[in-house]
């Protein structure tokens, strides 16, 4: 294990245990009051702790190394997690504003409304405390599914502090329609909140291009290239968890050595290790000067219902 998924391992667990905590004062809150900004704060926290528990899941398969079934090892599962921690969040803010019209259409019953406010916000600011060190360790580690843990647990933050601010206002002036008008508000909030974790998911899924990757691997290739190298073309380059792969084709003058070319290719394969941080491993795919179709002529039957282009 190395010491970045240990601290990551670390950090999940203890959100688990915290989250657990702050479920049951959120509860406590919820049936002290019968604020449904109160019920909607609790709903949501009960789908944070389902979430925390699959991305835990997630980070233990992602740090797996990679075996005989899975060649390019699990780290693709991190935005698998991410996903299903940004769906939890749109799911949690339909359930507010569900919650927050069966309210309003079928009236309040408002009680104890000091005590859920010290139940609420204590549950908030273990949160807060919460959020911000998961945030601190993923950025350190670099660690999305912690990050993205983080994210989540500080829009729990907002909701709690919505509904204290919202029970406060209650208390002091019956402006009972307020519970329905703030719990949707925050809806709107968290669904746009995991929205962002969604589209990240899904951009790393479909390998959507990292513009930081992608301009240091460019500003590399757009030096003087080593030795009897010409010049490079095709390139691919996909950065899954913590590990980048980076492809291209490599041509040299005519009439150097195989072995010439594969030292200048490792010089390069070095300069791109070095300019991406994290994991990198690069292939690079030697090619003698010439036509470029003239090269790979023999390829072209290799599949009569696409074409060369299609697999470089």
């Amino acid at each position: 294990m190395t010491v970045k998924s240990s601290s990551a391992k670390t950090a999940l667990r203890i959100s688990l245990l915290v989250s657990v905590v702050s479920l049951c004062l959120k509860l406590s809150g919820f049936w002290v009051t019968s604020s449904t900004t109160a019920l909607s704060d609790a709903a949501e926290s009960i789908i944070h702790l389902l979430a925390v528990s699959f991305v835990y899941y997630g980070l233990l398969l992602s740090t797996k190394p990679a075996d005989e079934k899975h060649l390019y090892g699990h780290e693709r599962v991190e935005f698998l997690s991410v996903g299903i921690e940004g769906a939890v969040i749109i799911l949690a803010g339909l359930t507010i504003i569900y919650q927050s019209v069966d309210n309003y259409l079928f009236g309040y019953n408002l009680t104890q409304l000091m005590s859920g406010v010290y139940l609420i916000g204590g549950a908030g600011l273990i949160n807060l405390a919460l959020g911000s060190y998961l945030i601190k360790v993923g950025k350190r580690e670099d660690n999305m599914i912690v990050i993205s843990n983080g994210k989540h647990t500080l829009t729990d933050v907002w909701t709690s502090a919505g509904a204290v601010i919202t029970l406060l206002i209650i208390r002091f002036t019956d402006f009972t329609l307020l519970d329905s008008i703030v719990a949707a508000l925050l809806a709107l909030y968290i669904m746009y909140e995991g929205f962002k974790l969604l589209k990240y998911s899904v951009d790393g899924l479909m390998d959507s291009r990292n513009p930081e990757v992608d301009e240091a691997i460019r500003h590399v290739l757009s030096t003087d290239l080593p030795g009897a190298m010409l010049n490079v073309h095709n390139l691919r380059h996909r950065t899954t968890g913590n590990t980048t792969w980076i492809e291209l084709h490599a041509i040299f003058k005519k009439g150097v050595s195989l072995k010439s070319a594969h030292n200048d290719a490792t010089l390069l394969e070095k300069k791109l290790i070095n300019a991406v941080k994290d994991d990198v491993i690069v292939t690079i795919h030697l090619e003698p000067e010439g036509e470029h179709e003239d090269v790979h002529h023999p390829l072209h039957d290799a599949d009569q219902n696409r074409p060369l282009q299609d697999f470089i």
